[in-house]
């Protein structure tokens, strides 16, 4: 595990609304909350004192810290630990929830990570994560393994650690879980550790100034990217574009082709992954999960162009997620011919919605944002 543990940098403050007086607060992920109250945890059994801060490494290396809400230690055999989650200004049904971690010793080495009261179960496939395990994504495993081995060493000494969160199960009737198959709880989830106000008027503000501050500086092709990842995928494709020319939009496609042809922009690169792309194709341009979902009916469609029998074409049509679809054409062998396809529908919505006013190229990456699984044709896969 710590072959893959990030860079850690020096502390960088989150950026706030009283250093930046104009910006939007950032906040804290579930993920991010998780990692810190499983470290104070941690801390605690080891120390055998309760504790009232922590400091963690976020994927990037930065590192940041977290006021403890409250810290017990059990008779020296378990600990507990409560971080409350601070979405800063974006509208979170997660926003004050209290994460919850215990951690115990084990009679083997290793970590065990456990969801506890609160943390939905995955019931359906599509999701990255193995049916019947607590829905707690891959970014936050990792992190909440990074945050304890910073406190003790697992491969000598093992525990158990459980992640809860109280009321979760009546904040998930607010998300689209049950949907998605994962009942009982929240998702523990982040890619980053950080909240960025994606689904405010001030981020699609945000993104309409990148684009003007792009075209000031006389670039003229502008490369929207969905978050973090996706850019990543995007900076490997196009190195030798400068950094201005990278928008991560959000859910604000749209806003930016307005701004992009106001602006006198010609080109225009989409790079995102399937479930991005699967809204932006049928035509979906406020993409976010509230607003929209997945026309399956339309991946149908596409698997059905790409040779599938009716039968897997009626897998796809009833899957769970656009990641679900990716994984049963990744299952067939026919991705690449199904992604193609995507991309190709996806620059058709976007060059119609530009007035042909702009050359449009789209990518799939995977997710992990680090290899192009498709394209509309600017690159072979």
């Amino acid at each position: 595990m710590t072959d893959d543990r990030p860079e850690l940098r020096e502390p960088d403050l989150p950026r706030t609304a009283k250093s930046r007086p104009n910006a939007l607060r950032t906040g804290w992920t579930t993920g991010a909350c998780a990692a810190a109250a499983a470290k104070a945890a941690a801390t605690a059994l080891v120390t055998d004192k309760p504790q009232t801060s922590v400091e963690i490494a976020l994927p990037s290396g930065r590192r940041v810290g977290f006021d403890v809400h409250r810290c017990d230690v059990v008779s020296g055999q378990r600990a507990e630990a409560v971080v409350v989650k601070d979405a800063g200004d974006d509208p979170d049904v997660t926003h004050g929830a209290h994460l919850t971690a215990q951690v115990g010793w084990r009679a083997a080495a290793g970590l065990e990570l456990r969801g506890g009261p609160g943390v939905g179960t995955v019931t359906k496939p599509g999701l990255g994560l193995t049916v019947g395990e607590a829905a707690i994504n891959d970014t936050p495993r990792r992190m909440i393994g990074y945050s304890v081995a910073e406190v003790l060493d697992v491969s000598q000494r093992g525990v158990t650690v459980v992640i809860s969160v109280p009321d979760g199960e009546k904040m998930a009737r607010k998300t689209t879980n049950a949907r998605l198959g994962i009942l009982g709880g929240i998702s523990i989830l982040g890619t980053t550790g950080v909240v960025r106000p994606f689904s405010t008027a001030s981020w699609r503000a945000s993104v309409v100034q990148a684009v003007a501050v792009m075209a000031a500086q006389g670039e003229s092709v502008a490369v929207l990217c969905t978050g973090g990842r996706s850019e990543h995928g995007a900076r490997a494709l196009l190195p030798e574009l400068p950094e201005v020319c990278f928008v991560e939009v959000g859910d604000f496609t749209g806003a930016a082709i307005t701004e992009a042809v106001e602006r006198g922009l010609t080109s225009l690169v989409f790079v995102g992954m399937a479930g991005k792309l699967a809204k932006l194709a049928a035509g979906v341009l406020m993409t976010h999960y509230t607003r929209s979902r997945v026309d399956t009916d339309l991946l149908a469609r596409i698997s059905e162009s790409a040779g599938l029998p009716a039968a897997v074409v009626d897998e796809v049509s009833g899957a769970n997620s656009a990641r679900h679809a990716y994984e049963i054409w990744q299952r067939e062998g026919v991705l690449a011919a199904a992604g193609a396809d995507l991309c190709a529908r996806v620059a058709d919505v976007l060059r119609r919605f530009s007035g042909e006013a702009l050359a449009v190229d789209v990518a799939m990456v995977d997710f992990a944002g680090s290899e192009l699984v498709a394209s509309s044709g600017r690159w072979a896969a």
